[in-house]
């Protein structure tokens, strides 16, 4: 079938809605491109953030919800196949329309305000062609209820076991897949400030969020109905993700706590009929068919794909001879309730009663407010489950000994609730260092809650915070901007040890590298020749960690780097400097290299071609693998520079008190359009982590207006 795009034409009836809504709503941009939105209802303020997230950037949008969907084939063709595949058995579309026909009627009218706003932008800007939706519809907000860049949860499944099951040999009961290690950016920093510990005596929140770059906008939303709220908010969502209102804020770093389990599912085939194993008896496989649309050249290929389910959920792939069928909460009602309802929470009470809902599967949440308090929630949604089990593997799916047993109230799990220390961090590590000697009990709580370990990301911060007093907003973001890398303390003396042990004939040709790592205090800078030679050979150090045989395991990066320094020998320690040597020789014909010359940040118009030819600004970061805690990561793009491409996006450093004071960043700039002064206006201030002023109070606003506007005007 011909591909082709056809404008949507939209009905009388809609038109005049949308005109109505838009006018409804006043649009002020700053000067710095930041949309405050203001409206009658929270409707009307939802209506215009998506118009202004359309203008902005609706291609982001439109990605996001092809990912949600499972339907990015139809753009990508094969190659995301079957990560749609894996989407659509996770998520069913039906269940989302059931769910917004059901909805609460004030809730309902977000939804139709979140669609509306989408349409009419391109009912107003037919230049704009969509890839695949010419209309957007309500419930698509109930497909994407989660703001984190990896939102939905597998219970470690690997999207190579999804194909393995569902490829040509979909009954390949045997398959055996070994996973890799997980190689993507671990990050995100929550910080929390009582007011004992600042200068202000109001309590300090700082928002820092490791993605890749340009995931998220910044923006206010105000209404009449007492909606105040400033942050991030994740394309294509019409809830702010991360950020704050007039009384409390809210970090979220991604979790690592057991919200998702595989089951290990028995399987008999009779009369050409799949049943499973459950309590002594043979239950028949639930099937439903997937439809999928994968782009070929000019056509439209047509598969269909019979999605097998168990009552434990979708069956995701097999290993050692049964299926394994997923149990989770990645899409629901409740998850995008909760995400709404605390950005209107108003007091701590208000913000627990919201988190009461129980259905945020995948963040941790770092919190603070004007009347002093700070806490933090290790997870949210955690199921009841048998301790004496590990959980981080597939459990036996044919006995009811296995099934989740309800919910874990909120004060349940895993939480630090204004602990006489007065500070809390988290780093995506372990919540039993995160206040100090303060932090949770780790006894009291069984192993599924938390199961991840240290990283050199909150060693850092824990040494940062544990003695600060009088602590400005403005020292936070230093804190929050502190370019010391942890990991080195312990990498390094193993090497110089294997230096002071090593023949002359060796000795002398590191004698020189040597010195400078002696003499670097290990911070990076981008005028520095060892904050080059640590990261390389660095880099080649990680690689010498074992892979992880679990996803959790993964997270102990502080013990998986100990365990294999014991284990490596001082030969290999030493060729990896040399081999860090030449590798620097070869890509930019010395070893002696600035890390700021070769270590750069450019936006470029089409967001991926990189080029050494056009202009781009030396950075001084790296990434937080090694213990910084703002995070730069980069690397050549067909390039022989190397540029970030994720890390540090938005970033907000919050007082509370009487009035709102509060600061941020964002990476390179509000606008998407390389002819707007707002693409990199920004930059050079995100590179040195000199933030901007937010403006919270519409007089301030008003007084730095760039332009103020309808929607569609």
């Amino acid at each position: 079938m011909p591909i082709f795009s056809i404008a949507q034409k939209y009905k009388a009836t809609e038109i005049k809605r949308f005109e109505h809504e838009a006018g409804s709503v006043t649009i002020i941009r700053d000067n710095w491109g930041v949309p405050h939105i203001y409206g009658k209802t929270d409707a009307d303020a939802v209506f215009g953030l998506m118009y202004t997230q359309c203008e902005d950037n609706f291609k982001g949008i439109e990605q996001n919800y092809l990912y949600q969907l499972g339907r990015q084939s139809e753009v990508d063709g094969e190659k995301n196949l079957y990560t749609d595949v894996q989407l659509q058995l996770i998520a069913d579309t039906a269940d989302a329309i059931k769910d917004y026909k059901n909805a609460a009627p004030w809730f309902k009218k977000l939804m139709d305000a979140f669609a509306d706003g989408v349409n009419y932008y391109l009912y107003k800007h037919p230049e704009i062609k969509p890839a695949v939706f010419q209309h957007f519809e309500p419930w698509y907000a109930l497909m994407f209820t989660d703001g984190s860049v990896s939102a939905t949860v597998t219970g470690g499944i690997n999207l190579n076991e999804t194909r393995s099951f569902y490829g040509k040999d979909n009954e390949k009961l045997g398959a055996v897949y070994k996973p890799s290690d997980d190689e993507r950016e671990m990050g995100s920093n929550g910080f929390a400030i009582a007011p004992s510990r600042s200068a202000s005596g109001h309590a300090l929140l700082y928002i820092n969020p490791h993605v890749p770059f340009y995931f998220r906008s910044e923006v206010q939303m105000v209404s009449e109905e007492g909606l105040n709220v400033y942050g991030a908010v994740t394309w294509g969502q019409f809830f702010v993700y991360q950020g704050f209102n007039q009384h409390c804020g809210w970090m979220h770093t991604s979790s690592n706590a057991d919200v998702g389990d595989l089951y290990a599912e028995k399987m008999t085939k009779k009369d050409g009929q799949w049943f499973y194993e459950y309590n002594g008896a043979l239950k028949p496989v639930i099937t439903r068919k997937l439809t999928m649309n994968i782009k070929r050249g000019e056509a439209m290929e047509h598969k269909t794909i019979t999605g097998y389910y168990t009552h434990h959920g979708p069956v995701l792939g097999s290993r050692d001879g049964k299926w394994l069928s997923l149990k989770a909460n990645n899409r629901s009602y409740n998850a995008l309730l909760e995400s709404w309802l605390i950005t209107k929470a108003n007091t701590f009470g208000e913000y627990k009663k919201a988190m009461n809902l129980l259905s945020n599967a995948t963040n941790n949440t770092v919190y603070a407010d004007d009347k002093g308090n700070i806490a933090f929630w290790y997870g949210n949604f955690m199921p009841k489950r048998d301790p004496n089990l590990d959980w981080r593997l597939p459990v036996d799916g044919s006995t009811p000994s296995t099934e989740w047993q309800g919910l874990h109230q909120l004060d349940e799990i895993v939480h630090v609730y204004n602990p006489a220390t007065g500070w809390i961090e988290n780093c995506n590590s372990t919540p039993f260092t995160s206040s100090g000697k303060d932090s949770p009990d780790k006894n009291k709580y069984p192993a599924y809650m938390a199961p991840d370990g240290q990283n050199y990301r909150a060693i850092n911060a824990i040494k940062l915070l544990n003695n600060t007093k009088n602590l400005t907003l403005d020292e936070l973001i230093a804190k929050g901007y502190d370019h010391y890398l942890a990991a080195f303390d312990v990498l390094l003396p193993p090497l110089f040890k294997a230096y002071n042990a090593a023949p002359d004939s060796v000795k002398q040709l590191l004698t020189q590298p040597i010195q400078i790592l002696q003499q670097w205090d290990r911070n990076t800078v981008a005028n520095s020749i060892a904050s080059t030679l640590a990261i390389e050979w660095g880099t080649l150090m990680m690689r010498e960690l074992p892979s992880a045989k679990t996803s959790e395991e993964a997270t102990y990066q502080t013990e998986r780097v100990n365990q294999m320094l014991q284990t490596i020998s001082d030969k290999r320690l030493l060729s990896a400097l040399s081999e860090a040597l030449n590798n620097l020789k070869k890509h930019y014909g010395t070893w002696e290299v600035k890390w700021g010359d070769i270590n750069r940040y450019q936006r470029p118009a089409d967001g991926v071609t990189f080029s050494d030819n056009e202009p781009s600004l030396p950075v001084g970061l790296t990434s937080s693998a090694f213990g910084q805690l703002p995070s730069f990561v980069s690397r050549t793009m067909n390039t022989t520079k190397r540029y970030g491409y994720s890390g540090n996006s938005f970033i907000a450093a919050v007082e509370f008190g009487a009035r709102i004071k509060a600061k941020t960043i964002i990476t390179g700039g509000q606008s998407f359009n390389p002819a707007s002064k707002h693409y990199t206006d920004q930059a050079g201030m995100y590179i040195e982590g000199k933030f901007k002023d937010v403006l919270f109070y519409k007089t301030d606003v008003l007084k730095h207006a760039e332009k103020t506007y309808h929607p569609g005007a």
